[in-house]
Parts: structure tokens; C-alpha cells; sequence
């Protein structure tokens, strides 16, 4: 972009503990989720112990159901932060049903601009690339960071847990392990975590309000480490957009 610093941290997100008894599978879900939220540590799995094997058909019908039916545009501010300091401003995200995602984020008074054309989970373009990379280093979590569960490609083990409070799948290929859940309450949640042979490549945590529109999502990349944090201010539907949309701007 050039990323541009701005001053202060905002406080941790308290959780907000759901009310009242919940099992001790949820219980541990839980508590990894408020270990994320609040920088706690690096948490463990998303799936509780206890999960059973799974389908690809029956995850596949499980992720579905968190996509877009139609184009949305959604609005948001958003924070960076790492080692070098924090950066933040405001951006967009055009979605289209499917696969097709331009995300646009812009620093204060128009500086530091950057966007991405991202098909499925892997990008068409994305300018300043190395910008780009650094706010979000995989794209299944920027799609977890806009409230949708991508089914990761490949063959692999599937594996799912339910119960009356949590919703999971896992999805383990190799030294890859992707895993989702949906933790329903008065703010339905979307938790995702990506990890690699080396360790986990990043969290997502994304909050629903109890209209279901998006209000707010945090991403931890445990590795770097770096935060980024979004806050929604609108999400709509929208007529298909124009062709143009999916073009790199010019440098």
C-alpha cells in the first residue's frame, strides 16, 4: 500500500458467554474461542474431541448453506496490526454467488490502496501483492473473515461434531487441516483455523448479530504475529455488478 500507521489499540472483545448449561464439549469450544478473541494464548482445534467421520457430500451441504444466494456488496472499517505498528481505514467486499470475491481496502484520507480478485482460494490478481498477502495470508480465511465456509480441494479425512450449541467439520489433507464451526447463541459465530505442518497459519472469528447480518471478525496469524480486525457497517444486496468490477485498477 504503503500500510499507514495510525495510534492505539483498541481493548479485547469480551466473548460473552452465552447463558445458561452447556456441555463440556461446548464448554471447551468455548473457551478456545475467548483464548482467540482476546489474544489468550494460541488455542486449540476448533472441533472438540469427540467428532465422527463425515461425508465431502455432507460437508458440502453444511458450507453451503453460508453462502451468499445472491451479489452483496458489504461495507467495513479495518485494523492491522504487527510487530511494525498498526495500520487501518476503511474498505469493501463485492461478492457474487459462487466463487468470486473483489475485496478493496483504502487507508485514512485515501491512502494506501489495495485490492484483490479472488476465485475461490486463490487469487486472479491482487495489488500491491506483497500488501495484500501481509492483511490476509489465505484466502479460505478471508472468505471466513465475510461469514462463508469454503470446502478446502483435495481428497482428505472429513470429520464433523454436533450438539445442540456447536456445529463442525474438519477437514484433514495430508499435513493440512482445515477446520470450521458455528456456535449459535444471541451472536452466531463463525470460527475457522487453518494449519500447516509447521503450526497454524492463522483464525478467524466472525460474529453475526441476531439478524444474522455480519458485525464484526478478527483474524490471528499467530506466526507473524499480526492481527487483523474488521467491523462491518453494512452488508446489501446488489444488482449483478459490471464486468469491470473483476479488472486489477491501474498501478
Amino acid at each position: 500500500m504503503p500500510l499507514s500507521v495510525v495510534s492505539g489499540s483498541p481493548p479485547c472483545r469480551g466473548a460473552g458467554a452465552p447463558s445458561g448449561r452447556f456441555d463440556r464439549h461446548f464448554r471447551a469450544a468455548y473457551l478456545a474461542l475467548a483464548l482467540a478473541a482476546c489474544g489468550g494464548g494460541v488455542p486449540g482445534p476448533v472441533v472438540p474431541v469427540g467428532a465422527v467421520p463425515a461425508t465431502r457430500a455432507e460437508a458440502e451441504a453444511w458450507v453451503a448453506r453460508t453462502r451468499a444466494a445472491e451479489p452483496v456488496l458489504i461495507r467495513f472499517r479495518w485494523l492491522f496490526r504487527d510487530r511494525d505498528g498498526s495500520a487501518g481505514g476503511r474498505g469493501s467486499a463485492r461478492i457474487t454467488p459462487g466463487d468470486s470475491l473483489r475485496f478493496d481496502v483504502v487507508g485514512p484520507l485515501g491512502s494506501g490502496r489495495g485490492a484483490a480478485f479472488v476465485i475461490g482460494d486463490s487469487a486472479a490478481w491482487a495489488q500491491p501483492e506483497e500488501d495484500i498477502s501481509k492483511l490476509v495470508p489465505n484466502y479460505p480465511l478471508l472468505w471466513a473473515m465475510l461469514g462463508i465456509a469454503r470446502l478446502p480441494a483435495g481428497e482428505g479425512t472429513v470429520s464433523r461434531f454436533q450438539d445442540a450449541r456447536l456445529s463442525a467439520f474438519r477437514f484433514v489433507h495430508g499435513t493440512d487441516t482445515v477446520e470450521y464451526a458455528i456456535l449459535t447463541g444471541s451472536d452466531r459465530r463463525l470460527v475457522a483455523d487453518v494449519r500447516r505442518a509447521d503450526g497454524r497459519l492463522g483464525r478467524v472469528e466472525t460474529v453475526f448479530g441476531s439478524d444474522g447480518v455480519l458485525k464484526s471478525s478478527r483474524l490471528e496469524v499467530p506466526g507473524a504475529p499480526a492481527r487483523l480486525d474488521i467491523t462491518y457497517g453494512s452488508t446489501a444486496s446488489s444488482p449483478p455488478f459490471p464486468p469491470d468490477t473483476w479488472v486489477p485498477p491501474e498501478p
